[in-house]
């Protein structure tokens, strides 16, 4: 039982209503029909929403597409479907479509792409537990602490020309300071300590008001320069909180490619599956 502040603070989580969206787009330019696209014969669409089902404090969940054959599959599977304008530029936009069809409007919406495969529900339920016992952020994202493995990696595939893993930098408070495609904070005197370098996760909480307020904006400079939408926040002075999480030695990968396919399948046999599959 809570008691006093607390007593408080267990109101403010219990009355906030929070869903999950996910936008699921079929043309996709190096992987056509993504979310329907098999890793270990079940859709990259099935495995998603059966992760985001583990999550708790969800009202709802709902897949937004502007493909009929998306949406068929979705509702095969059970799922709410939301069907969207093809004009929608990016899942952003999908997302506050799919909300603006709802009658009651949720306090909070954790957009979560349709090809997180690997994206641990645990490491979803930290953003959104944040988001429900801290009702000042109006923007959070999630970043985990790179190890010198993965450091190491990622320099030198930045070195060979890859664009892919973006990384941010954050203030004491941890609002985010900058997102960049480079590896930021440059090392010039490496420490015993941890390595300060955290790597962004592509996932994203608002308030309904701060993804109206988003989506209404300009493309800006930064976010057009780097290619990272994020940064549109930031260049209109729309803090957004940083919630560190742990992997627990899991392998975060976004699946843009057959060949992503080729090794979310060979990391889920070396690491096992997020959930239990009935």
């Amino acid at each position: 039982m809570f008691y006093g502040k607390k007593k408080s603070l267990f109101w403010v989580f219990t009355s906030m209503s929070a869903i999950i969206v996910i936008p699921a787009r079929f043309s996709s330019t190096r992987l056509p029909g993504k979310p329907l696209v098999l890793v270990k014969d079940k859709s990259l669409l099935y495995r998603v929403w059966s992760i985001a089902k583990a999550v708790h404090a969800v009202d709802q969940i709902y897949i937004t597409t502007e493909d009929g054959r998306i949406a068929d599959h979705a509702k095969q599977f059970g799922a709410k479907v939301i069907m969207t304008s093809a004009t929608c530029n990016n899942g952003t936009e999908r997302a506050l479509a799919a909300v603006e069809t709802l009658s009651d409007k949720p306090d909070i919406i954790l957009n979560l792409q349709g090809d997180a495969v690997l994206t641990p529900p645990w490491v979803i339920q930290a953003l959104l537990d944040e988001m429900l016992h801290q009702p000042s952020i109006m923007l959070g994202t999630i970043a985990t602490q790179m190890k010198q493995q993965d450091y190491d990696s990622m320099c030198l595939s930045k070195l060979n020309g890859a664009i892919g893993g973006t990384t941010v930098v954050f203030d004491k408070k941890h609002n985010a300071l900058y997102f960049s495609k480079n590896i930021i904070p440059f090392i010039r005197n490496r420490s015993e300590d941890s390595l300060p370098v955290y790597r962004h996760i592509g996932l994203y909480a608002y308030r309904y008001i701060t993804l109206k307020q988003y989506v209404a904006l300009a493309p800006t400079l930064l976010e057009q320069t780097e290619g990272l939408e994020q940064l549109r926040a930031l260049e209109n002075g729309i803090p957004i909180k940083v919630v560190v999480v742990d992997y627990q030695g899991r392998t975060p990968l976004a699946i843009d490619s057959d060949e992503d396919v080729i090794a979310a399948e060979k990391i889920i046999n070396e690491e096992g599956e997020l959930i239990a599959w009935n």
